[in-house]
């Protein structure tokens, strides 16, 4: 995969990328991420990118010029390749989800748009195949929110992680959150690894599974379970789960 990062300041990614799972990836040569600083394609003499808006208002808007040819010139640089997703990070997008870090991995070139001061001049975002936000909140810019979906979506690629089970059992890649998982020692300070995880019966051991993530996903989260089509058995499931915790 070829991921394209535009940004006011290409250092912030410099560490952060090349470290734990992005950073092998890297290495292994499954991925290629390119920062380029806008700035630099800036026609302005000052080098400036920023401009009052037109009406009047508070804060600085980044002109369309600078952004539409460091653009142009990044399509140019990768004319091999599909144009792929161009994402924005903005505030009023669509909120990011492992379902999209999912349609993101599927892709082999991404270009994030990381904005600053406050906001885009509206013309940019006619670059984009799709305008993100990270959650309910503003930031100072949108380098923070690129490293969190370039690592949510790298994480997913074919070969990137050791075990390719890993990911597919994630929270939220299927629905649900996470099962409780145990390593050794099988007692540690009084704390028992439940007896089911130890008997090396796999049907009971992924029906115990099934039966926490449900049980975890309705105490910490259970507007996730009215997004999901639940099985009968996972209805069956959840009765029993209610009737423990009214007891």
């Amino acid at each position: 995969m070829k991921i394209d990062i535009l940004s006011l300041f290409p250092d912030m990614f410099s560490g952060p990328l090349h470290q734990s799972i992005v950073g092998k990836a890297i290495e292994d040569q499954l991925l290629d991420i390119q920062v380029t600083n806008f700035r630099d394609f800036s026609s302005n003499k000052h080098h400036n990118v920023d401009d009052y808006p037109y009406g009047g208002g508070a804060g600085m808007l980044l002109q369309p010029q600078p952004i539409f040819d460091a653009m142009a010139a990044i399509q140019n640089d990768n004319a091999k390749l599909p144009k792929g997703r161009v994402i924005i990070l903005d505030p009023g997008g669509k909120q990011f989800d492992q379902e999209m870090a999912e349609t993101f991995a599927h892709e082999s070139h991404l270009t994030f748009i990381c904005g600053h001061y406050e906001g885009y001049d509206e013309r940019i975002k006619t670059l984009a195949t799709d305008e993100v936000s990270l959650g309910d909140y503003v930031l100072t810019g949108g380098e923070l929110a690129a490293m969190v979906m370039i690592d949510a979506t790298v994480r997913l690629l074919p070969g990137v992680l050791g075990n390719k089970e890993s990911a597919p059992g994630d929270s939220f890649s299927t629905g649900l959150l996470e099962y409780p998982q145990y390593s050794r020692p099988a007692v540690f300070r009084g704390m028992q690894v439940p007896e089911v995880l130890l008997n090396g019966n796999h049907q009971l051991i992924d029906q115990w599974r099934r039966k926490q993530a449900l049980k975890r996903t309705l105490l910490k989260r259970p507007d996730l379970l009215n997004k999901m089509t639940l099985s009968k058995i996972d209805l069956e499931l959840l009765d029993d789960i209610k009737a423990d915790l009214n007891d």
